[in-house]
């Protein structure tokens, strides 16, 4: 068996993608508001900063910073993907068992990376926030609805228009 090396460092900053088993499935975002409703939930029992994050119907991307002395985010992770596994069964929703017995909703793994400098941390908010562009579901960033690209077009860090092409026929020089 693999064994997956995880980066554990307290108070660190991480990207995260979790995916559905089932890429063809939209349950993420046919059940938004019970995924936030979850999020939330962890966050109030094991506080984490949500740096970034987007929703899309097959899988989604974070970047979250630890508290100072704990470097527990497989541990949420966890606890969010079974809440909203269990909710899904609570409304009914098919999900299917694997050869272990196990409901085979979440691909068992996720992806993390360790943000090691400002640099990365603004590479990474980015392609959070322009990962609906990249998978066709908007045709700019901002109009994806399940995105904190909203909350940085608010407070005044991105402009409504980021990552878009020019309108105007304008390139530059």
């Amino acid at each position: 068996m693999v064994r997956y090396r995880r980066s554990w460092v307290a108070g660190g900053t991480f990207f995260f993608t979790v995916n559905l088993h089932d890429r063809d499935r939209g349950l993420l975002v046919e059940h938004v508001d019970a995924l936030r409703h979850i999020v939330q939930t962890v966050r109030r029992d094991l506080p984490f900063v949500i740096e970034a994050m987007v929703v899309l119907p097959d899988h989604w991307h974070a970047v979250w910073t630890m508290p100072p002395d704990d470097s527990g985010y497989a541990h949420r992770l966890r606890l969010i993907k079974a809440r909203f596994t269990r909710y899904l069964l609570h409304q009914g929703v098919s999900v299917e068992k694997d050869a272990r017995g196990e409901y085979g909703l979440w691909q068992r793994r996720f992806w993390e990376h360790t943000i090691r400098d400002a640099r990365d941390l603004q590479a990474h908010v980015d392609y959070v926030h322009i990962n609906p562009v990249k998978h066709g579901h908007a045709t700019r960033a901002i109009d994806w609805p399940h995105s904190t690209i909203h909350r940085y077009v608010e407070r005044g860090l991105l402009p409504r228009d980021w990552a878009c092409e020019p309108q105007d026929g304008a390139f530059g020089e």
